[in-house]
């Protein structure tokens, strides 16, 4: 028997206690506002790199898995096509990029931050009521976050996921994230996010198993100027489908702490 995660059981609790629709005839308003409840995932392949690429390079270890962990060709998400990195900000991706996969945050199992959690290759949960605060929950690393809808202000402390406020604009739902420790990765090519930005995503239904996903990124430390992506996400309509949870920590185990074991030099370096 499967072990299911203790979110998918607090979130089933969530679910009975604000009274929201638990079955595939699901109401297509809450509290005025369109209901975005449901499993949720966006198409495998922006992980790698959310700027247009070529299968260029082929995966850590190839010596012994071979094709498996190779990099997909992508049309990539960033409209326009190209980040805009200051020149010291360039420099930073690319030393990023110099060390990956070892130094990404993913490989260590860290929280992904925003917005990387929403299109990584893993599913994700949105539990909305008829009026209140909405969660997000992902199966990656077992992470989630509330997304407080009140006015946004000066979050009191820098944290992976940073602190998101929403609002409505019509049937769009409006989130705006502050307060990421500036650690985290966009992608496993070494784009980042530092922590004086502010993202701002957007999600609108586009019909009852769609979501328009969009996103804007501002930061004046770190690009020229703000920049978008924008992608579709799509309902897992399986019938039994569920949240499942990515326990990420026993694989990055001997990456964070080979070094330390008796056979260390089977591992790498720090």
């Amino acid at each position: 028997m499967k072990k299911f995660s203790k979110l998918v059981v607090a979130t089933a609790l969530l679910l009975a206690g604000t009274g929201i629709a638990t079955a595939q005839k699901a109401p297509a308003k809450l509290g005025g506002h369109p209901n975005l409840n449901g499993i949720w995932q966006t198409l495998p392949g922006t992980n790698w790199n959310v700027e247009p690429h070529d299968m260029a390079e082929a995966p850590a270890a190839s010596q012994q898995i071979g094709a498996w962990g190779a990099i997909p060709a992508g049309v990539g998400v960033v409209e326009g096509g190209t980040i805009p990195y200051k020149p010291e900000a360039l420099k930073q991706r690319d030393e990023n990029r110099k060390t990956s996969p070892a130094k990404d945050p993913e490989a260590a199992c860290y929280l992904p931050g925003i917005p990387r959690a929403t299109y990584m290759d893993h599913p994700f949960q949105i539990i909305q009521g008829e009026k209140g605060d909405i969660l997000l929950a992902y199966g990656y690393a077992s992470a989630n976050r509330v997304v407080l809808m009140r006015a946004v202000e000066v979050p009191p402390i820098d944290t992976w996921m940073g602190t998101s406020y929403g609002s409505w604009e019509g049937d769009t739902l409006k989130v705006v994230t502050l307060a990421q420790n500036g650690m985290s990765w966009l992608d496993r090519a070494g784009n980042f996010v530092a922590g004086t930005a502010t993202v701002t995503e957007r999600f609108k239904l586009r019909d009852a198993d769609h979501i328009q996903y969009d996103v804007t990124i501002e930061d004046p430390e770190t690009f020229t100027k703000p920049w978008k992506m924008s992608m579709p996400i799509y309902r897992d309509i399986t019938p039994n489908a569920q949240l499942l949870e990515f326990k990420c920590v026993p694989a990055a185990e001997k990456l964070l702490y080979g070094d330390l074991l008796a056979d260390k030099d089977k591992y790498p370096k720090k």
